[in-house]
């Protein structure tokens, strides 16, 4: 196991454009690191750098405090999983699993190779698949070997390159939980890359928000959520995505699309002195106020909308406010489209209601908002002006402190069942 240290990297292609744009990161030994973002946000070609693919323009890239800039990929002993699993098809799953061992029998006796790929077939559940041809397995299994071949390099670290993009919604689920488990019990440093932010928000110890090339916010998913540093990041993470209202000040109140809204005096003063705020809800700050009980209700405001649909889940349902934004806020709206590679971002509110709300598309609804939580944004800079630095800063030193006891959990049970 390793640390893994970017200082100031910097990939420039020939044209002069920067693909990643003066990227640093300290990653902790045994951490799960993920790096997510749109399209052409440079995650991928971070993780190639990592691991020796793709050359550093400028900067310096360290693997247990040692440079290795210039070392080749194979001397940097990390293992990659990559999006097309990469098996050899005319060789069975043990033979796959041993391939890069089968490269060094210097260093490993056929005795040795059968133990290892005998105890990663079983941490991955594929012993009795062990003399079948990749093509005879599900996508799953084909995903399990490649991460077997991985284990058994005895590797530094994991790079995952978009591992699960080729499986099924359902299939992706029941391999997130895998992998997740896998790296708990293993504790090795990983870096994953994926543009599914489900992935992002399920497996990750800290999370890296890349837009064109550039680091917008690492941090624990959820002082992402809960402390967005930006509008992008803001409106990248969670879905549904975060509703940006138009919003100016009066007073004690936010002047809104869907009527005004009292704040916190906090919440005030960060709107104070701009002609114009966006102001940051999720769906889930509201409610149907026929459902919030006295004790709650207080801790917002209720407002009169006409709900253009809903749409029922099961568990929830989502209702649908349209409104017309100005000029100016349409221009926002339409950059932070291009920014998350969406194609617009119609100008439309979202909210998450109970599944038990009568609330119906077409007629007028009373709703409850808990203005609490919102978030005010500088439509011009994106900054988050209300954003609490120490609290985020708390939920993601939290989430360290958690993994390091699941890790030390996991290893004890291991320990365990070896004797």
């Amino acid at each position: 196991m390793a640390a893994i240290t970017l200082q100031n990297i910097v990939k420039k292609y020939d044209d002069g454009f920067p693909a990643v744009n003066d990227v640093s990161i300290d990653i902790e030994d045994g951490e799960f690191i993920i790096l997510v973002g749109p399209s052409g946000c440079g995650k991928s070609t971070l993780l190639r750098m990592i691991v020796g693919l793709e050359d550093i323009t400028s900067g310096e890239l360290k693997i247990d405090g040692k440079r290795v800039n210039e070392l080749a990929p194979r001397d940097r002993n990390l293992a990659m999983v990559f999006q097309n699993y990469a098996l050899y098809p005319h060789l069975t799953v043990f033979e796959n699993i041993a391939f890069p061992l089968r490269l060094n029998k210097a260093k490993f006796s056929e005795e040795e190779i059968k133990k290892l790929v005998t105890d990663a077939a079983k941490r991955l559940e594929l012993t009795d698949h062990l003399d079948r041809k990749p093509g005879n397995l599900s996508g799953g299994q084909r995903q399990r070997v490649a991460m077997g071949r991985a284990i058994v390099r005895q590797a530094d670290a994991f790079l995952f390159d978009e591992p699960l993009s080729n499986l099924d919604a359902k299939l992706r689920g029941q391999m997130r939980s895998e992998i997740s488990q896998m790296q708990r019990r293993l504790g090795i440093t990983s870096v994953y890359v994926t543009h599914d932010q489900t992935e992002a928000m399920t497996l990750g110890d800290r999370v890296a928000v890349l837009k064109k090339g550039v680091l917008q916010q690492i941090a624990s998913p959820r002082e992402l959520y809960e402390q967005p540093v930006n509008l992008f990041v803001a409106g990248f993470i969670g879905s549904p995505s975060m509703n940006f209202l138009p919003a100016t000040l009066e007073g004690t109140y936010l002047n809104t699309p869907i009527g005004n809204i009292p704040v916190p005096p906090a919440t005030a003063k960060a709107a104070e002195g701009k002609e114009l705020v966006l102001v940051g809800v999720r769906p889930e700050f509201f409610e149907d106020a026929a459902l919030v009980d006295d004790r709650h209700r207080g801790n917002g405001s209720v407002f009169e909308a006409e709900i253009s649909h809903t749409e029922w889940l099961g568990n929830e349902q989502y209702g649908y406010i349209d409104f017309e934004p100005t000029p100016e806020v349409a221009a926002v709206l339409q950059g932070l489209a291009k920014d998350m590679d969406a194609d617009e971002l119609r100008p439309q509110i979202v909210v998450t209601l109970d599944a038990a709300s009568r609330i119906r598309g077409g007629q007028p609804a009373e709703l409850w908002l808990d203005t609490r939580k919102i978030h005010i944004f500088d439509p011009r800079t994106g900054e988050n002006l209300t954003r609490d630095a120490e609290a985020g800063a708390a939920a993601t030193r939290e989430a360290a402190q958690v993994r390091g006891e699941e890790i030390a959990r996991a290893r004890q049970k291991d320990q365990a069942a070896a004797h």
